[in-house]
């Protein structure tokens, strides 16, 4: 089932194009990587999708309604999140505590009944239902400054699941995590639930290579390759735009 579909999206800053009649779509269950180098486009094109931006020309559909003109929490609550548009963590809380407060913010409901909603078993069943799939179970009561910073990351893609999205866009998920975090990263964004439709901005081509069934390029606006993981590092288009000698 077709989630997600750009066409023609278009921006220009002046005289300069910062997005050149992207198309590409995404479906249920797809898990999307969108590299290229930078300056290439790929923040303004994420902006342009979540609603950030305006774009001058172009569509964006999710799940068969068009959303180019809606503000960006009429795109959250018709399920398009984005891990970089989520409130900064609250690091005096607990971790369980922040996933309540998505919930609440879900289904329309004031922060202040977030004394409440920890005793909801309900509520705290679900909240602990994201954070076990996301292996935090185990840190569910620590407060969120207390737990390491690659399990903070996993925080907020826990809270991103928390809004029950039908298109995830994830920014540099593993930014900033130690090359030992990273295990919990790849494992966390592999036990997503299947249906969502994944798309991950990300440089470490590694990680790329691991987590992606799809790999789009842009590369001075305009969208250069569309195909797998493995196609990617042999491309020559790519190699000269991107990779350099990346798998050589």
């Amino acid at each position: 089932m077709e989630l997600l579909r750009v066409e023609a999206l278009t921006l220009a800053f002046g005289g300069l194009r910062v997005a050149r009649e992207i198309s590409l779509a995404l479906a249920s269950g797809d898990r999307l990587a969108l590299i290229g180098p930078n300056g290439a486009g790929k923040t303004t094109f994420v902006n342009l999708v979540t609603g950030q931006l305006a774009p001058d020309a172009g569509r964006i559909v999710l799940a068969g309604e068009d959303v180019t003109r809606m503000a960006v929490a009429a795109r959250v609550r018709r399920g398009l999140v984005r891990t970089f548009q989520i409130s900064r963590l609250f690091r005096d809380m607990s971790v369980r505590d922040n996933v309540l407060l998505a919930i609440l913010q879900r289904e329309g409901r004031t922060a202040r009944a977030i004394r409440h909603a920890a005793t909801d078993r309900t509520l705290v069943a679900e909240a602990d239902a994201h954070l076990e799939r996301l292996g935090l179970g185990e840190v569910a009561g620590d407060r969120v400054g207390a737990i390491a910073y690659g399990q903070q990351r996993l925080v907020e893609i826990a809270i991103a699941v928390a809004l029950r999205p039908k298109v995830l866009l994830l920014d540099e998920p593993a930014a900033g995590v130690s090359r030992a975090e990273q295990p919990r990263i790849v494992a966390a964004l592999a036990a997503l639930p299947p249906d969502i439709a994944v798309l991950m901005i990300e440089h470490d081509m590694d990680l790329v290579l691991r987590l992606a069934r799809r790999v789009v390029v842009l590369a001075a606006g305009a969208l250069v390759f569309d195909g797998s993981p493995e196609a990617v590092v042999s491309d020559p288009g790519v190699r000269a735009a991107y990779l350099g000698s990346y798998g050589t």
